[in-house]
């Protein structure tokens, strides 16, 4: 078996700032990421030169950083029978040997001179859906359960292309990005675990405590 070492295959930014009627109440998204060569700042909640429109649903310190996995990008190639470059998800970072779907809610990774920490998976929206020009494509990635993580950026430096992701803390209680993903999709088993996790970001805490007083 053949070990892959985790690491950053690619680091993306916003390359056009696109507007239209597909982008969303903003009319403007930096969905658009492209890879870019040499270290990047990650600071004030976001990678220097990426741009972040919707700062309402998006960017912020829980949503700080994206990261997805080129394994599952490998499987949507697949799946979709199309090359798929770098930052086409709109993510930040490329990774490479990290399971990112299986990430714990509060896990941290040291990437290059920075620490993140796994918050939250991405939920798919029409921006997302409009960037692909695939109208079902929300319906689609929430079937799939490949979510992605954010990542709150807890300790600021930079990153670069092939930076090892080493996992420095992971918290015991379990909760992972695919837990929380599959939760917001309607699967309600570990809701009260996830409305008490301290790792989980106040608005989503504040959202499983409403969804467990439904059920009570």
């Amino acid at each position: 078996m053949i070990v892959v070492e985790p690491k950053v295959l690619s680091v993306n930014v916003t390359a056009v700032v696109h507007e239209g009627e597909w982008t969303g109440d903003v009319g403007r998204t930096g969905i658009d990421k492209r890879s870019i060569e040499g270290p990047v700042l990650a600071s004030n909640n976001s990678l220097m030169g990426d741009v972040v429109a919707d700062r309402k649903s998006h960017g912020g310190y829980d949503k700080a950083v994206y990261a997805y996995a080129c394994e599952d990008v490998a499987w949507w190639e697949g799946e979709l029978g199309v090359s798929i470059d770098p930052g086409r998800f709109g993510e930040n970072l490329t990774t490479q040997g990290i399971d990112v779907t299986h990430a714990v809610i509060g896990e941290r990774w040291r990437v290059g001179t920075t620490i993140l920490e796994v918050s939250e998976p991405r939920i798919p929206c029409r921006v997302f859906a409009g960037f692909w020009n695939r109208p079902d494509l929300v319906k689609v990635f929430t079937k799939a359960g490949r979510p992605g993580a954010y990542l709150r950026i807890v300790q600021e430096g930079q990153i670069e292309r092939g930076d090892e992701i080493a996992t420095v803390h992971r918290p015991v209680h379990g909760i992972t990005i695919s837990d929380l993903f599959a939760a917001k999709a309607g699967e309600r088993s570990r809701i009260a675990d996830i409305a008490t996790v301290p790792d989980v970001s106040e608005r989503i805490r504040e959202w499983a405590q409403r969804i467990l007083e439904t059920m009570n």
